[in-house]
């Protein structure tokens, strides 16, 4: 405390000021870019021991060029006080979780909601928060600094600052300019890690979020309508979709894993693709373009939330809809049909006031379908496996794989309990879908049932130092990007749809990595709905060679 205090009791320079704010941002807030840069180098067979030496410098020269555009009495020390305490928490997620702070992070963390948010604190995330954010900022708002008399000197060191600093990135650029050019073009990445890089791309969502103007709603598949087949046996549909969280395809069963963390379904005959593979690593990227006519390849945030999705062609063919939500926001995919969010009300047995389990979605399940017409297609989004408190999506009396990771910092659990309470979330959410199926046989003669389930994205355990998910997609592990598909289908189902399991099951079975992703679910949600559209593309619908009409 005496040092902190003598430091802010020294009257410095404002261009001192700022240099040492850039030292600060440079060395310790960076500390990720610092690891980066030690993986990418420690792989080449040779180094140069100057380009190694001239990067923290090159970092620095140019924070300082930056923060002097912002550097100006009255408004710096709250400028960079915020800046410091936001590049503290993007720092130790960086560090802790291996995450990178673009575009689609950014999106995430905006789309985030406070349940959310606040699993992730933890004891040792809030030191690090106090220790790299706090105390450098009280030293930013307390430290002296020395008052110039007259502005245009106070310009004139501002532009010295300036010009010194492009000297030295021009004086390094004359020695190093190749291996530069040659780490950052085979790293493209590497310029998202620098801290605090995010400040563009949160500049960019927020103009994009709030302040572009919204281009004009389109209606997609106006002729829709519901088709009677060679086979149908005039029965209704009851369809559920589960629109799964944070599921990955690596730790199913049915997929391989060696661990029963499909027991409850396995009498159920459900069929799983083992290589399906999502449109994005962030549900706020994967769930629109999920249910979007769009590729992930040519995905379009604007274009989904303005454009009708599956969900809205199946309402305009006369099927009744409905949405349960237990995941905190269905991405606007729900904005046009009848939709339901669960209540966190601590007197729900199944909810503890912040969060739900996901029995919670079956409460009233009776009554709901009670209540739709004719056909029927319900979602329920669940919370899944949602990190990093895994514990908190199962409950003890479904806690089979020990010991496990009770505690929001998963950094601080072993590998072991990290992959038990994830493989229990698992579990879990194959408890939730075989009781599903066990109301829906229960529908048998009423109905045709049918459930479809599948996971937004994947998510990282440790692998390659990464954690949870939200990597860019051109970076990420197929951890993230490859997701649970599964589905069970009625007797009568299949006999109305004329669906051949048995060739199904072979396609599943048989599919390669890269064959099936989530740009085959709206079509093939279209198809075996029976909705006939012009935007139905017949290529993409994973049922329709196993049909017999």
């Amino acid at each position: 405390m005496k040092c902190l205090l003598s430091i802010c009791h020294k009257e410095i320079s404002y261009n001192l000021f700022i240099l040492a704010i850039a030292v600060y941002f440079g060395t310790v807030l960076n500390i990720p870019l610092w690891l980066a840069f030690y993986e990418i180098l420690s792989k080449l067979e040779r180094v140069n021991v100057g380009f190694v030496i001239s990067l923290p410098i090159f970092i620095i020269a140019a924070l300082n060029i930056i923060f002097q555009a912002f550097a100006w009495p009255y408004i710096s020390r709250i400028f960079f006080g915020i800046l410091t305490l936001i590049s503290a928490i993007t720092a130790y997620a960086s560090y802790q979780y291996g995450v990178i702070f673009d575009y689609g992070m950014i999106e995430n963390t905006f789309e985030t909601n406070s349940s959310e948010a606040l699993s992730f604190l933890s004891f040792s995330g809030f030191m690090a928060f106090f220790v790299l954010g706090i105390i450098p900022c009280c030293i930013i708002f307390f430290v002296k600094i020395k008052k110039q008399s007259f502005f245009g000197k106070f310009i004139m060191y501002k532009i010295i600052s300036v010009i010194v600093s492009i000297m030295v990135i021009v004086l390094i650029a004359s020695f190093f300019y190749k291996d530069y050019v040659s780490v950052g073009r085979n790293n493209k990445y590497i310029n998202r890690v620098i801290n605090p890089s995010y400040v563009y791309t949160g500049i960019k969502y927020i103009d994009e979020t709030y302040f572009t103007k919204p281009i004009a709603y389109q209606k997609i598949g106006l002729d829709a309508k519901l088709v009677t087949t060679a086979t149908s046996n005039g029965k209704p549909t009851l369809f559920v979709f589960v629109l799964g969280e944070t599921a990955r395809a690596q730790n199913y069963q049915a997929n391989g894993y060696p661990r029963p963390t499909n027991q409850y379904t396995q009498s159920d005959n459900m069929i799983s693709f083992k290589n399906v593979t999502s449109c994005g690593t962030a549900t706020a990227v994967s769930v629109p373009c999920l249910y979007s006519a769009m590729d992930r390849n040519n995905y379009n945030k604007q274009v989904a939330y303005n454009q009708d999705n599956f969900i809205d062609i199946l309402h305009r063919a006369g099927i009744s809809m409905l949405w349960k939500e237990n995941d905190g926001g269905d991405k606007g995919v729900g904005a046009r049909i009848r939709k339901t969010t669960l209540k966190r009300d601590v007197h729900n047995p199944l909810c503890d006031g912040e969060s739900c389990f996901d029995m919670a979605l079956l409460n009233n399940f009776d009554q709901e379908v009670a209540q739709m017409k004719g056909s029927k297609f319900i979602t329920l989004h669940i919370m899944g496996s949602h990190g990093p408190t895994y514990y908190k999506r199962y409950p003890k009396d479904h806690t089979f794989f020990t010991p496990d990771c009770q505690r929001a910092d998963i950094e601080n659990c072993t590998k072991e309990q990290i992959v038990n309470s994830y493989d229990n979330t698992i579990l879990y959410t194959d408890y939730v879908i075989s009781q599903l199926i066990q109301k829906l046989k229960g529908y048998s003669d009423k109905y045709n049932t049918a459930l479809f389930y599948i996971s937004d994205h994947g998510e990282s355990l440790g692998e390659g130092g990464l954690y949870l998910h939200g990597t860019p997609y051109s970076l990420a592990p197929k951890y993230q990007t490859t997701v649970p598909m599964m589905m069970w289908f009625s007797k009568s189902f299949t006999q109305d749809r004329g669906l051949n399991l048995t060739c199904l099951e072979h396609i599943a079975n048989n599919a390669k990595r890269g064959d099936y992703s989530q740009d085959n679910v709206f079509s093939s949600m279209l198809g075996i709905m029976n909705v006939k559209t012009s935007v139905y593309k017949p290529q993409q619908d994973i049922f329709r060679q196993c049909r017999i009409n």
